[in-house]
């Protein structure tokens, strides 16, 4: 049996994922920055599901969310930091009000949560689950915003998994394509400045965004089985890319990048000091 801290389980695939692990015999704490909502979903488990406020801003509640489980259930075996939500627009459009909260939930709060729970984790080993998404993969216009707080997920993901390989601590960043959430809508923002001049490049995403909505083709249950398979493998993947579109997106994104590469290896390898 093991213990879980899951952020953002209000919807989605956070409250998928808690629901699926509690299904199992896992014992689970549920989080959200109102649990109010989602205290209905722990009251069949029979007291292997809590639920409890975490605002992912805010560093005291992280660290008391993580005390709480260990106080619960004896100790912690897997973090997921699944909290986040989305910016459509280009880069012009974008205000300071408008992308700084969104990495203070997406970046910053990942980081706050995930050294809450590192004294714990450090101690027993475990497996931290950060969600990113195909976006953080490749950017695209309309995305920036969004692809660069997903991109610092990638990156300090891949860094934690180095830093605490030697405490048996695994890291696996999910990568999700469009799956059937409600993503597209209620954890979606949209700038609130539309130029003209991007209609036809990053416009793009808000008629993405009207037309896809409830009609993604993935369906999020599979996906958490796939999570959940991942989780329990004796060796997990780092990078859990999930979906055809997702897949579809890093081989795009691999494949130009090494076209980059060979245009250019003759180049821009020659940039050390001559040899004497």
């Amino acid at each position: 049996m093991k213990t879980w801290l899951i952020t953002g389980c209000s919807s989605g695939f956070g409250k998928r994922l808690a629901i699926a692990a509690a299904d199992r015999g896992d014992q689970v704490v549920a989080t959200a920055r109102d649990p109010q909502g989602i205290k209905d979903i722990a009251s069949t488990y029979d007291g292997r599901m809590i639920t409890l406020p975490l605002d992912v801003t805010d560093a005291a509640s992280a660290v008391s969310a993580v005390a709480k489980a260990v106080e619960v259930f004896g100790g912690l075996d897997i973090l997921v930091n699944n909290a986040g939500y989305g910016l459509f627009g280009a880069v012009e459009e974008g205000t300071p009000d408008e992308y700084r909260p969104m990495f203070d939930v997406n970046v910053f709060g990942l980081i706050e949560t995930t050294k809450a729970a590192l004294p714990i984790l450090r101690g027993t080993g475990g497996t931290i689950v950060n969600f990113s998404s195909g976006a953080g993969i490749a950017g695209g216009g309309g995305g920036g915003y969004y692809n660069a707080a997903k991109f610092a997920v990638e990156g300090v993901s891949e860094a934690l998994a180095d830093e605490l390989r030697p405490f048996g601590i695994r890291v696996i960043i999910v990568e999700p394509g469009p799956f059937r959430t409600e993503f597209l809508g209620r954890s979606i923002t949209m700038a609130a400045r539309q130029m003209p001049e991007y209609a036809a490049s990053s416009g793009r995403r808000t008629n993405y965004r009207e037309t896809n909505n409830g009609a993604q083709a993935g369906d999020p249950d599979k996906a958490v089985a796939v999570i959940l398979q991942a989780v329990d493998a004796k060796e997990p993947p780092l990078h859990l890319p999930l979906g055809p579109v997702a897949y579809g997106i890093a081989e795009r994104k691999l494949k130009a990048f090494r076209k980059d590469m060979d245009a250019w290896r003759d180049v821009a390898v020659h940039t050390d000091f001559d040899r004497a």
